[in-house]
């Protein structure tokens, strides 16, 4: 096996299998894959690189799971929990709601809230800014949604979309390879359970996103082994989006470490635009990148940056340095000067507007 091997069966349109993929990330070869990475990027998104103008909400970070990897969840009477009100919620995006399209909520596991409870954020909000689209509940909620109520997970993801919900956040994969899984989360529901939530919302006609959390306690052979089976389900319902390789911060959480360098950033961006050929986009997290290394991504793979989130708390708990919102001109700013074509999107990336 090697890299010209490889990279002549990309630029052929031919699909890599996971023992490549592996060799890729084991080759030092950053600027030649990020090449082709590029070239793929472009088949697919012609120069297109996407954001939104939206805001993330957290609900409250109190959270029957302590992860080790997380410094944002909280015990119920400890020092930083927080709750919000339905009103909280609605005041937050009133602020905003007229230029946003888009709210991005996910939050802790509630001890004592009901299933009701999360039902109702979703009305109230559809219910006083009708344009706006939710996309809301990881895998990991709608699970705890499910065990709360007594419903199956069909019949809550049927109940969130009768009450507004549109898209389905990637949160929660973390690393689904179980082994990992077992040492990094073990409180979360597993692996094979999180890709059963997202077919099943497939299956249901909402779309969803899908994530890797890396640079932590997983091996180049566990990242590859994640984004395999998620390239699987993809293959059987076609229902991902986007793929989002989300950096590890490490400020604050109990298994501590050392975040990943910039050119692993990179790499696993360019990697994942290589393995993923039935998933159309590839996103660079801002918040976790930070705004130049994802205009650097662009270069490397990626077409997305998020969007303007206006107040982001979980991975800044970890210690990200980034700023908490970014505006519609700095987005066409960082993407023009990229050499891509600004497009804002919305939730399911349908074109709002071009900036040619």
């Amino acid at each position: 096996m090697n890299i010209e091997n490889i990279v002549i069966k990309v630029l052929e349109g031919k699909r890599i299998c996971d023992k490549e993929a592996l060799f890729l990330y084991q080759s030092n070869e950053l600027h030649q894959i990020g090449s082709v990475a590029d070239i793929v990027n472009k088949r697919i998104n012609k120069g297109y690189a996407y954001f939104i103008l939206n805001q993330h909400i957290n609900p409250t970070n109190i959270c029957i799971n302590r992860c080790k990897f997380c410094a944002f969840s909280r015990s119920k009477g400890e020092k930083g929990a927080f709750e919000l009100t339905i009103e909280d919620i609605l005041n937050k995006i009133r602020n905003n709601a007229n230029f946003i399209t888009e709210v991005h909520i996910v939050g802790g596991l509630h001890p004592n809230w009901k299933f009701d409870y999360y039902t109702e954020i979703l009305r109230q909000i559809k219910k006083n800014f009708p344009h706006i689209k939710i996309k809301a509940f990881t895998a990991v909620e709608i699970e705890y949604f499910s065990r709360i109520s007594g419903k199956s997970i069909k019949d809550v993801i049927i109940t969130l979309k009768e009450n507004g919900l549109e898209v389905i956040p990637g949160g929660g994969a973390e690393i689904l390879c179980k082994g990992i899984r077992n040492k990094l989360c073990p409180e979360k529901i597993s692996g094979k359970k999180w890709l059963e939530i997202h077919k099943t919302a497939h299956l249901l006609g909402i779309k969803t996103n899908a994530t890797m959390l890396y640079g932590h306690i997983e091996s180049l052979k566990d990242r590859v082994e994640h984004m395999m089976m998620i390239r699987d389900l993809q293959d059987e319902t076609g229902g991902f989006q986007v793929f989002i390789p989300l950096s590890y911060h490490s400020l604050n959480t109990e298994i501590g470490g050392k975040p990943p360098s910039g050119i692993d950033d990179l790499m696993t961006i360019a990697i994942s635009r290589i393995v993923f050929d039935n998933i159309p986009h590839i996103k660079a997290y801002w918040i976790m990148l930070g705004e130049k290394l994802s205009q650097v991504a662009l270069l490397y793979g990626a077409d997305d940056l998020e969007g303007t989130v206006i107040e982001e708390k979980i991975t800044h708990s970890a210690g990200a340095n980034t700023s908490e919102k970014l505006t519609k001109e700095e987005f066409i700013y960082l993407i023009k000067k990229a050499g891509k074509i600004p497009v804002e999107r919305d939730s399911t990336y349908n074109i709002i507007k071009l900036y040619e």
